[in-house]
């Protein structure tokens, strides 16, 4: 109940269907892995007889900025602006980013054009970000700016009560009885030392309704060159052993949703006691999806994810 998140079916042409599982990355337990409760999430009585018959023909996953009205970072900059999902106008309840996303491209679009009219070139588009709390983006964001800091303090039933609560009150009277709440902890800083934490048996996959990990990255189309520069950086290799491994039992062979961290005996086998000692960290920098989510959710922040050479990584068709 204290671990938030969502999900969504999307019925498209041709008999398809997409689905897609969040796990906010605030949560405490370094157990938890995303790509598992995905695959658990599908295995539900509610949700199991969609996939009948089907057959998995791509996977993908990303980190979504959903910090909201109270995270948006300075957008503009001199040669550019950040817009849409990348700029954080993602609207958490409804689980939906789209329509800001257009918004914003046709914000900054009418500033420019009006930076070109007035004869203005190579400075910054402040106005664009002086605009986008006044307009429908704003407006569509300070409405639910309440609801993941209310989620996160007061746990799924509670706090998802309470948030409901102050929607309603900011739609009908245009106020909030608790102002604008600060996010609490940042993701990184959330998780607890394992020994705090049960570890969580996942089934293994079946190959029809739950797949593993390697098999869907390949679906993917994810591809770096081999012998390019890795663009997985790890900053301290000792403090990676003796805090993400030692203290938190190796989170990143966890949250990562494409496989691509290990920590492996002598041998080069995966570790399957998180509590082994003579172990090393393994980075298959080839199969990131580029999700971002090492670069967020690594306990130390000592993992800095950086562009690859060339723009490669998935190649997603359909998606």
């Amino acid at each position: 109940m204290k671990t938030g998140g969502g999900s969504f079916l999307y019925h498209l042409e041709d008999n398809q269907v997409a689905v897609g599982f969040v796990v906010h990355l605030n949560y405490k337990n370094p157990y938890l892995s995303p790509f598992e409760e995905f695959q658990r999430f599908k295995t539900h009585p509610a949700i199991k007889g969609t996939f009948e018959g089907a057959k998995r023909i791509g996977y993908g996953a990303r980190a979504i900025t959903e910090g909201g009205w109270q995270s948006v970072p300075k957008l503009s900059f001199p040669g550019g602006v950040l817009m849409g999902c990348a700029a954080g106008f993602v609207n958490v309840p409804r689980i939906k980013g789209s329509h800001n996303a257009v918004l914003s491209g046709m914000l900054a679009a009418e500033k420019v054009a009006d930076a070109i009219a007035a004869g203005r070139a190579n400075d910054e588009l402040t106005s664009y970000e002086e605009a986008w709390r006044g307009s429908d983006i704003g407006k569509d964001l300070k409405k639910v700016r309440n609801v993941k800091p209310l989620w996160s303090r007061f746990g799924t039933i509670v706090g998802v009560g309470i948030g409901g609560l102050d929607m309603w009150l900011n739609t009908l009277l245009g106020f909030s009885p608790f102002g604008t709440l600060k996010h609490g902890k940042a993701d990184y800083a959330t998780l607890e030392p394992a020994s705090k934490h049960q570890k969580i048996a996942y089934p293994k996959p079946d190959g029809v309704l739950t797949f593993d990990r390697l098999s869907s990255v390949f679906l993917s189309n994810t591809n770096h060159e081999e012998n390019e520069p890795v663009h997985l950086i790890v900053g301290d290799a000792a403090l990676q052993q003796r805090s993400e491994h030692d203290v938190f039992a190796g989170p990143s062979t966890r949250y990562c949703p494409a496989g691509v961290y290990e920590w492996v005996d002598k041998d080069g086998n995966a570790a399957a006691d998180p509590s082994a000692k003579d172990v090393r960290f393994v980075i298959n920098a080839q199969n990131c999806v580029h999700c971002k989510t090492c670069d967020i959710k690594d306990p130390n922040q000592n993992i800095n994810w950086v562009p690859p050479q060339g723009g490669e990584g998935p190649v997603y068709q359909g998606m």
